[in-house]
């Protein structure tokens, strides 16, 4: 094969994480940058193909690679451009992503949205093979989606089509980075886990572990680290975000009736603290005629490999 590689490109809220993928969904070889460390736009794109370049070279030069596909969150698959993103520096603009990308690189680039990438990724490689109908929900710095019907992604008219982190489960909730309240990513997000550990010591006298630590600097990494040394509060924190994640996901399974909802990204490292939960909670609040029959799963991606993978398949259509 003439051009026998792609790019793929996962902008998260923290890193992104990219690497070169043969035509068998082998990761050859993979870098990063922190995207939070550049609040310039100009400086992030110039970080990045410094950081690809030396990736290029190693595989015989942008000549061998047929094209590049990219992950960011509110990707726009129809225009190529990340339009508002709540969790990246520049949320408040609309950036031609892809043509800036193609313009410093000389390669054709494709982009849709990171939880897409992922349930892509997901369906090519993972836990999703063979299947046609399910959903990937990421949680990570925020909370995404990516939605399989009939074996194709849902983009909607508009290319925006899933944002179920964005479905508001608290009327009046915790105030989200879109500007509404109460959207499911407030809650059960590594973001969301760190606010309800705050809001638990404020509020509650319980001892915990947490308390050794500066409010403001808690993450959901320090509240597993608690729960699973028996920290009551800890696990309890574990199980409110189980619960919340479960009821929503009971109204889920009643728009698209999916074979199963395959969880991604770093606060599935919890394992069963946020898995028993979720269980328990949409079951009890799925409707009859659905019961028992959706699987939940955890990823069987490597958290970087998954979008990585997924965004290199839009490469190879990349023009």
């Amino acid at each position: 094969m003439e051009k026998p590689y792609v790019l793929g490109i996962d902008v998260g809220g923290t890193n992104t994480v990219f690497g070169v993928v043969d035509a068998r969904g082998n990761l050859i070889m993979s870098s990063s940058i922190k995207t939070g460390a550049h609040n310039d736009l100009d400086d992030y794109i110039k970080d990045l193909v410094a950081g690809i370049e030396p990736l290029l070279e190693q595989v015989g030069g942008k000549d061998k690679i047929r094209g590049i596909g990219v992950g960011p969150p509110n990707g726009n698959y129809y225009t190529g451009s990340i339009e508002f993103a709540p969790n990246l520096p520049w949320k408040k603009t609309q950036i031609p992503f892809a043509q800036i990308l193609k313009d410093a690189l000389g390669i054709p680039t494709a982009l849709t949205n990171d939880a897409n990438a992922a349930a892509i990724g997901e369906m090519t490689y993972g836990a999703a093979r063979g299947m046609k109908d399910f959903i990937v929900i990421t949680l990570g710095t925020g909370v995404g989606s990516g939605i399989v019907v009939n074996g194709t992604l849902v983009y909607g008219h508009d290319g925006f089509a899933g944002e179920l982190g964005h479905m508001i489960v608290r009327r009046n909730g915790r105030m989200c980075g879109c500007g509404r309240q109460g959207c499911l990513e407030t809650y059960t997000s590594a973001t969301g886990v760190a606010r309800t550990a705050r809001e638990y010591l404020d509020i509650r006298s319980d001892k915990s572990m947490l308390r050794d630590i500066q409010p403001e600097l808690i993450t959901s990494k320090d509240v597993y680290d608690a729960a699973i040394n028996g920290d009551g509060l800890a696990q309890e924190i574990f199980e409110t975000t189980g619960a919340i994640l479960g009821e929503a996901f009971a109204d889920f399974v009643t728009f698209s009736s999916p074979e199963a909802i395959i969880l991604f990204g770093g606060l599935t490292k919890a394992g069963d603290l946020l898995m028993n939960p979720i269980r328990h909670h949409m079951d009890k609040n799925i409707l009859n005629i659905y019961r028992g029959k959706t699987k939940l799963l955890f990823s069987q991606l490597k958290e970087s490999d998954a979008a990585v993978l997924g965004a290199s398949a839009l490469g190879w259509e990349a023009k």
